[in-house]
């Protein structure tokens, strides 16, 4: 089966790679893709009670931090995330999170697992079983699979550890009003269409181009589906082919060879992520093809730097801190007895190569304030 199919300016039918397979799938809208979940905004404008308390919260983050008064006992935290990886946003934001913690005097301990996407999955398990074993006060941990989503049902079920959940801000419909403590990230959805904005503009007259999944889950429907989706609202996109990867370096560079080698006429790439994103960047290098644009997305250390050097074209780049940020302030607020938003995203901004070094070089130090 040809690993590329050519509808204009449709996003139902397309080529995904698979793991070595090539499979033909109908390819649903990103509204259909995250049926089970409320978008980000759209949460906020049902829920006006959030949106306030949501608002209220990322005052807190963007102003310098009010120390907690009185001392307690230590409060005990479990991360179990998926930080092996270039991206160094996970990384980050443990960092920023624990030095807000202690610029809010809030004493605390906690025990923090690093694992591989998609990888790693008894050691995960082990680690995020033991934790509710240990009596945890808080769980950091994220919702990517099916498997995920199993545990989080568990954990959802006991009262005594509250859930954060990292990198999704689209909170379960099926949940309803046994929700986590906190779902925070930076909002996959709301970063794609900043990327689709920079893609039209660039391409004004459209463009042929090609993606570059996560593996198979939320992250891959929130950020892939949601730019194809965008990019078919303007005429003369034509989407060529897109491929499932396992979320890492290897498996991006190898369907970025086959995009390229079956596309001489691809003008970009869109990569849902910082590894498949520098997976594709060597394909691209080794190939001679750099007429070929590409995206990193996060605006992680690694992304901006490939920026700089001319290798990578753009980037969505979270203010990064703000999530660890977040957590630190909700768990304050939680120990004073008060309300705290069920979502909170933090803020964007889309930069390329062509930025002034010195605007780059202004947000790269708001957005890493705690974890530089």
């Amino acid at each position: 089966m040809s690993l590329r199919t050519r509808h204009p300016n449709c996003a139902t039918c397309i080529s995904r790679w698979l793991f070595g397979v090539t499979l033909l799938v109908m390819m649903p809208s990103a509204q259909a893709s995250l049926n089970g979940y409320w978008s980000y905004d759209e949460y906020l404008a049902k829920h006006p009670a959030q949106k306030a308390l949501t608002a209220e919260l990322d005052s807190q983050v963007q102003t310098d931090p009010v120390p907690m008064q009185h001392t307690q006992e230590p409060v005990k935290i479990s991360v179990v995330v998926p930080g092996q990886q270039i991206s160094d946003y996970w990384q980050r934001n443990v960092r920023a999170f624990e030095r807000r913690l202690t610029a809010l005097n809030i004493p605390y301990q906690l025990k923090e697992v690093t694992t591989r996407p998609n990888n790693d999955i008894r050691e995960q398990s082990a680690s995020l079983y033991s934790a509710l074993r240990d009596g945890a006060d808080y769980l950091v941990f994220t919702l990517n699979s099916v498997r995920h989503r199993k545990f989080i049902n568990h954990v959802l079920s006991q009262k005594k550890t509250k859930l954060i959940l990292q990198n999704i801000t689209t909170p379960v419909k099926a949940w309803q009003d046994n929700q986590p403590f906190l779902y925070v990230g930076f909002d996959h959805q709301r970063g794609s269409r900043a990327l689709a904005e920079y893609y039209q503009a660039r391409y004004p007259k459209g463009a042929d181009y090609s993606v570059l999944y996560f593996s198979q889950g939320y992250v891959s429907d929130a950020r892939g589906d949601t730019f194809i989706d965008a990019m078919s609202r303007q005429g003369n996109n034509d989407l060529l082919s897109a491929y499932y990867t396992k979320g890492d370096q290897d498996s991006g560079y190898q369907a970025a060879k086959a995009m390229l080698n079956n596309n001489p006429q691809l003008d970009f790439i869109y990569a849902c992520a910082t590894d498949v994103a520098f997976g594709a960047m060597k394909a691209l290098e080794e190939l001679n093809r750099g007429a070929v644009g590409l995206n990193g997305w996060g605006g992680g250390s690694a992304e901006l730097d490939a920026i700089a050097a001319g290798r990578l074209d753009a980037t969505v780049m979270r203010m990064n801190d703000d999530t660890g940020i977040a957590m630190a302030e909700a768990i304050k607020r939680d120990l004073q007895q008060q309300p705290v938003p069920v979502v909170y995203s933090g803020q964007f901004e889309v930069v390329t190569r062509y930025d002034d070094p010195e605007r780059i070089e202004t947000l790269k130090q708001h957005a890493f304030r705690y974890s530089d």
